[in-house]
């Protein structure tokens, strides 16, 4: 049998962007199994050599055209974008899995959940995207996730600090707008969709904030203290707000993280 380290590395750094998905879809037999092949005898890539797609074009956030959600190319624009971030975020919860070794086999675990649905997640709205005439690559794409990733690469703590309980916890905040605002032009679809990767958004957040919680507690941290000091020395800037504190109380932040964020606004 295949090692869970050697399928993570196959996705980052050997396949395209179908294998990408067909790959992690198929890692759901592997999740059903009594015990993982935690095995490994190679040493860990550098994460500037994972291989995404050639399409879509990278650009940087400031440089991505904006576009009101009122027209059909708007909405093409919109929903890319989040295909992208869905895209990305699959490559996320390989890359820790693949990237920090030994650990509890329940970390795996949990990771390798992340990112099958997160490959669901993007075959929803690649499906959806290509109602308006579109597919994924066809638009630009930000580059500013993945940073954050090679940023973190040699930090456990850090990447999960940033990647789930600061990126993917965004979405937390700024989802059910959204939702409401598909909600008022009758797209029932769309609030679908928005609606399942915002049910799914919040654990994954949650699941980054149990981890986080258990290996400061491993190295005799406080959790609250770290979570400050890593957005501090990793985050360029405030991370931005207003925050959705029942949603981040239910995926693990503590109320007095949420006072210290909203405290940066101020």
């Amino acid at each position: 049998m295949d090692t869970l380290f050697n399928l993570a590395e196959s996705i980052l750094y050997q396949s395209t962007r179908e294998q990408v998905i067909e790959r992690t879809q198929a890692a759901q037999k592997i999740l059903d199994q009594t015990a993982l092949n935690l095995e490994f005898d190679c040493p860990v890539r550098a994460v500037t050599e994972v291989c995404f797609p050639a399409r879509p074009v990278l650009l940087p956030p400031r440089e991505m055209p904006r576009r009101s959600l009122n027209s059909l190319e708007g909405k093409a624009a919109f929903f890319h974008a989040l295909a992208h971030i869905e895209f990305v975020a699959i490559y996320l919860a390989w890359d820790i899995i693949y990237r920090f070794r030994p650990l509890p086999e329940a970390f795996y675990r949990d990771w390798l959940q992340v990112a099958i649905e997160e490959a669901e997640h993007f075959q929803m709205l690649r499906h959806h995207l290509r109602q308006f005439g579109v597919d994924y690559g066809d638009l630009p794409a930000h580059r500013g996730l993945w940073n954050h990733a090679i940023d973190s690469a040699d930090d456990l703590l850090a990447r999960l600090a940033i990647v789930p309980r600061c990126m993917e916890a965004r979405g937390l905040d700024v989802t059910p707008a959204m939702i409401e605002k598909f909600q008022n032009i009758g797209d029932k679809t769309s609030v679908d969709i928005l609606s399942k990767i915002l049910h799914d958004e919040i654990g994954h957040v949650k699941t980054g904030s149990f981890w986080f919680k258990f290996f400061c507690r491993q190295q005799q941290k406080d959790f609250e203290q770290t979570y400050r000091e890593l957005l501090n020395d990793y985050y360029i800037g405030k991370p931005k707000g207003p925050f959705n504190r029942e949603m981040r109380i239910i995926a693990g932040f503590t109320p007095d993280e949420i006072d210290w964020l909203e405290q940066l606004h101020e």
